[in-house]
């Protein structure tokens, strides 16, 4: 049977696999799980029962899931702190706010509407390792939960002032003030649609806002950072000094300069990494990246003497090497950028606050700060169908991967990678120019097909 959770939380087809009773059920597992040993020892001494923060992002399956996680855990003895739409970093910053037990927040991120997810965070608002998810799935299969009765049960309460603590908190991390910039912001009609525009706009900017309508089935629909077209032509037709795009639960950041041209993550990092080292907040000088990250990423932090600790693909492992280290800044070329001084998880409205307060402090413009690196042509190529388990013992494989990394010399890189849920080999290709990435990509392509094909 394959794993319950995924790399971000339990997924589905909102109303298929993901339903009602599996969304109550799998509340009263994470409720048994969540409080057990020294944490619910505490509780039970100081005779308070667990409190749980609860958002959601605004597709319209998130209202019946989020009322069924809500029913789970008071069934199981929480008290619920309902934050209504919000997005998934704000969740995790108000349980460490607040010294909540633990939180739930319901959204599918990028994903269309009719899909939703299901993640939980732990105290501190940190997101659960896979040994507690797998105690969460056993829990769940065998049925067991607490089910107290009489005063025992837990009280759904609303979180009146989750916002507006969001909001401050995100202000309060500014080093500097965002007058005299006009922002486009694009909330692919999200968890950030309400409180984006209001956090640019109170610290300062000058704010034109896309994308900020949502009603439950249009989130992500042709907009945010998986569909940067309308935000182009909304910076360009505004003549904005920048386009900040969200995904659904505003967990991403990815930018747009004055000229309409796209900056990544990677870039988006270099520009904060330099910042940061100059102020002397960059830990150690080093950044956080996966083996996605841009070859010219990593030679401009060279030359700035910034230090790279690269990880497997996904914002779980940039934020395991970031806590092992005790690091400040990570994230990845997709705009999970995370920022540890203020979050626990990557937070795409603080991205974009703290990248705006870098161009109203250097009075630089967005194009300027971003030729800080140098993108090297990329090209990724999805081999499907293919043995991918046996891919690391192939020999003319591994001879042909050889040969590319010869021809490309320093001035580019090769990475296979094989799935890690479906029959699929990933080969990515970085080079000099694009004929170059293309030519080695569509040839390892081709190798991996013949050699791998079932």
């Amino acid at each position: 049977m394959p794993r319950l959770f995924g790399t971000d939380g339990v997924r589905g087809l909102a109303n298929r696999e993901l339903t009602a009773d599996l969304a109550l059920n799998l509340a009263q597992a994470a409720a048994f799980v969540l409080t057990q040993g020294r944490h619910a020892d505490y509780l039970r001494s100081v005779g308070r029962r667990p409190v749980a923060v609860l958002a959601r992002d605004p597709r319209v399956s998130g209202e019946f899931l989020a009322s069924a996680v809500a029913a789970g855990l008071a069934s199981s003895g929480i008290d619920v702190l309902d934050a209504g739409v919000l997005p998934t970093p704000a969740t995790a910053f108000l349980i460490e706010s607040i010294k909540a037990d633990f939180g739930v927040m319901i959204s599918a991120s990028h994903n269309p509407a009719p899909d939703n997810g299901i993640k939980f965070f732990s105290f501190g608002g940190t997101k659960l390792p896979d040994e507690v998810e797998d105690r969460i799935e056993a829990t769940l299969a065998k049925g067991q939960q607490l089910a107290p009765t009489g005063g025992g049960v837990g009280r759904i309460r609303r979180f009146a002032d989750a916002e507006d603590r969001y909001v401050l908190h995100l202000i309060g991390s500014l080093p500097n003030r965002l007058d005299g910039i006009k922002v486009v912001l694009d909330c692919a009609h999200g968890a950030a649609s309400g409180v984006s525009p209001e956090t640019f706009k109170d610290a300062g900017a000058e704010v034109v806002v896309i994308g900020a309508d949502p009603d439950g089935i249009n989130i992500n629909d042709g907009v945010g950072s998986t569909h940067l077209g309308p935000l182009q032509a909304a910076v360009l037709e505004h003549g904005a000094d920048i386009g900040i795009a969200h995904d659904g639960d505003a967990d991403r950041c990815l930018a747009v300069d004055a000229e309409g041209n796209i900056v990544d993550g990677d870039r988006i990092m270099a520009i904060l990494a330099v910042a940061m080292k100059e102020r002397g907040k960059l830990t150690d000088d080093t950044l956080v990246v996966t083996v996605m990250s841009n070859l010219g990423l990593k030679r401009a932090m060279a030359e700035h003497g910034v230090k790279l600790i690269e990880t497997k693909v996904g914002d779980r492992y940039v934020l395991e090497a970031l806590s092992e280290h005790g690091l400040a800044l990570g994230g990845e070329q997709s705009g999970h950028v995370i920022m540890t001084e203020f979050a626990t998880t990557g937070d795409g409205v603080l991205t974009g606050l703290h990248l705006v307060a870098e161009m109203a402090r250097t009075g630089k413009s967005l194009k300027e700060l971003a030729d800080v690196m140098t993108v090297y042509p990329q090209v990724l190529v999805n081999v499907r169908g293919v043995d991918h388990h046996a891919l690391g013992g192939d020999e003319e494989i591994a001879a042909a991967v050889q040969a590319a990394e010869v021809a490309l010399g320093d001035s580019g890189r090769v990475l296979l990678r094989p799935s890690g849920t479906e029959p699929m080999v990933r080969v990515m290709v970085e080079a000099a120019d694009q004929a170059s990435a293309d030519r080695h990509a569509n040839t390892l392509a081709e190798v991996v097909r013949a050699r791998l094909s079932r």
